[in-house]
C-alpha cells in the first residue's frame, strides 16, 4: 500500500499530520488494507486517491470544509472527494440535490456532470470520515480506524486557522461540531442532501451564506458553479 507513504500526500498536509501517520492505529489501518487486498477485495477509491482531498485542497488553501461520511462503494465513482464523481459517472441522488439547491440559492443551473475537483481547486475541502471502503458494502471501512484519522483533521483545522466555514450536513457530519471551535470558525448546518432526508437540505443557503462570511474576512468567494 504504497500509495499511504509521504511521498503519496501533500506536503503541507504530511506536516500537519506528521504525529498521526506516526501512530499505531494508522499502521492498523494499513495493515488491514493490505490484508483486504491480499484477500481479493476491490477496495475504493483507487490507491492513488485515497488522500486526493489533500493533495487537491493543501492546507493554506482551505477556505471551506464539506464533510462526508465514506466513499461511493460502486465501481468508478469514489474519487475521494465527498459528494463527488468523475465525469463520465452518473450523478449520485446527494449530490443532484446539491446541485438543486445551488440553483435555488444562487441562480446556476446544475452542471452535467458531477466532478467537484473545481471547488477543491479554490480551498473547498471535501473530506471524508472515512477514506476507503469496500466494493459494494457502505460503511465496511467505519471502524477501521480512519475517523480517528479524520477527527484529527478536523481537530488539526480548527487549532490552526482562522475563519473557515464548516458546512455539516446531516446527523453524522454534525456529530463533529464539538471538534470544532465556534469562536474561530463559522459553523453552517442542515439536513443531509440524500432524498432519504425528505428534501429538508433544500432552502439551507449554504452556499451563499459561505460566500459571504469568506467576504466578510476579506477571502475570495467560491465559484460554485461547474464547467
Amino acid at each position: 500500500m504504497a500509495e499511504l507513504k509521504k511521498v503519496d500526500i501533500d506536503a503541507s498536509w504530511y506536516k500537519l499530520l506528521k504525529e498521526e501517520f506516526e501512530a499505531a492505529y494508522f499502521s492498523q489501518i494499513k495493515s488491514f488494507l493490505v490484508e483486504e487486498m491480499n484477500h481479493g477485495k476491490t477496495i475504493f477509491p483507487p490507491g492513488k486517491k485515497i488522500f486526493n482531498a489533500f493533495d487537491s485542497t493543501p492546507v493554506d488553501k482551505v477556505k471551506v470544509v464539506i464533510l462526508g461520511q465514506d466513499p461511493y462503494h460502486n465501481y468508478g465513482e469514489a474519487m475521494g472527494l465527498c459528494f463527488s464523481v468523475p465525469k463520465g459517472i452518473r450523478v449520485p441522488p446527494s449530490l443532484k440535490n446539491i446541485f438543486k439547491e445551488i440553483q435555488r440559492d444562487l441562480g446556476i443551473p446544475p452542471p452535467d456532470h458531477g466532478d467537484l475537483s473545481f471547488w477543491a481547486s479554490q480551498g473547498v475541502f471535501l473530506l471524508n470520515a472515512m477514506l476507503t471502503v469496500e466494493q459494494k458494502k457502505a460503511g465496511s471501512h467505519k471502524k477501521i480506524g480512519w475517523q480517528e484519522f479524520t477527527d484529527a483533521v478536523i481537530k488539526k483545522l480548527s487549532d490552526e486557522k482562522e475563519g473557515l466555514v464548516f458546512l455539516l450536513w446531516g446527523n453524522f457530519a454534525r456529530s463533529k461540531k464539538d471538534l470544532i471551535d465556534e469562536m474561530k470558525h463559522y459553523v453552517l448546518e442542515a439536513r443531509h442532501p440524500s432524498p432519504l432526508a425528505g428534501g429538508a437540505f433544500s432552502g439551507c443557503g449554504h452556499f451563499s451564506k459561505a460566500n459571504e462570511l469568506l467576504e466578510s474576512q476579506g477571502k475570495t468567494p467560491i465559484v460554485w458553479e461547474l464547467l
